[in-house]
């Protein structure tokens, strides 16, 4: 253990008094991997290792969220961890995984052409609004999906570019147990409800952080707003403006003084509650990579996630 105190303006008199080294005996990868010699150092070398218990100080209103981790992405540490192996409900932070996919696999000029099998009918859906026929570059796909959430344009972009939906969901399994994401498993690209569809806050951390290794998704998900233009199925140009749903770029929430909000992916149903995973900087510059999942609201939900944000330093 290291020793640290952290007092931030706009934070109150939180204090901190210590960090998890992922040298420690914490579980989750270092158990799994415990007495693998190189395989594990190679394998782990470059990821944060959060405890399979509880850990770290925050204040009182970290209580309205079922989850919650942050992890300084610079020095491997984990700052504060509440039950980072509890299988959760990702909501649409299912995105992440199926922006990875895309990007990976896809290229940003392929056009998608959008069938009856990317609409969506769930009642209260996300819904960009795409009709049969219309066309969309996989580029500007990626920024409504990941900025608006829109769970049509899921849809699109798994079939473009897995050939099917299914097809780019079992894409989406295979690249989550390449990451070590083996608490998560996807039925569908957009997170809508499903009792098989499921993931861990540490699993979630696992994928965010390998998206942020493309720079496309780092650009994205910095964005405030966006305007899509393609085609209808006559070939004539139609417009679509777009918010981030992250409520640091455009629903007037602060975060705590000297804090820098790179961005994020936000999610809620209502067997998710409301999540958000953020990149974020410390007032010295340092990365973190904070998660909280199922608070009750969105005031709820940005409450937890500014008690993480005081923790950085």
């Amino acid at each position: 253990m290291t020793a640290a105190v952290l007092l931030l303006s706009g934070c109150g008199n939180l204090s901190y008094s210590a960090k998890y080294q992922p040298s420690g005996n914490g579980g989750g990868l270092s158990s799994l991997f415990a007495g693998g010699g190189d395989r594990a150092t190679g394998y782990a070398a470059n990821l944060c290792i959060a405890p399979t218990t509880d850990f770290g100080e925050a204040g009182a209103g970290i209580a309205d969220c079922e989850a919650a981790v942050l992890f300084n992405t610079q020095t491997l540490e984990t700052v504060y961890c509440k039950n980072a192996y509890e299988r959760v409900n990702p909501a649409s932070i299912t995105k992440v995984m199926t922006a990875l996919v895309a990007i990976k696999y896809g290229s940003p000029d392929q056009m998608l052409t959008v069938t009856s099998n990317c609409l969506v009918n769930e009642y209260g859906a996300q819904l960009a609004g795409l009709k049969v026929g219309e066309k969309m570059s996989l580029d500007q796909a990626l920024r409504v999906l990941l900025m608006y959430s829109a769970n049509d344009v899921a849809n699109l972009i798994a079939e473009g570019v897995g050939g099917s939906i299914e097809g780019f969901v079992d894409m989406m399994n295979k690249e989550a147990a390449a990451i070590g994401a083996t608490g998560t498993h996807f039925t569908n690209p957009h997170g809508l409800t499903d009792e098989n569809h499921y993931t861990t806050p540490y699993d979630i951390y696992l994928m965010f952080n390998e998206a942020l290794k493309y720079e496309t998704f780092t650009e994205i998900i910095s964005q405030s707003s966006f305007e899509a233009v393609y085609y209808n199925k006559s070939g004539n140009q139609v417009s679509m403006s777009v918010k981030n749903t992250n409520g640091y770029f455009s629903g007037g929430r602060v975060a705590p003084h000297g804090v820098t909000v790179v961005g994020g992916k936000t999610g809620s149903t209502s067997a998710a509650g409301h999540c958000l995973v953020l990149l974020a900087k410390s007032p010295a510059g340092t990365p973190y990579i904070a998660i909280v999942m199922r608070a009750q609201d969105n005031d709820k939900l940005y409450g937890c996630m500014n008690e993480l944000l005081c923790l950085m330093q």
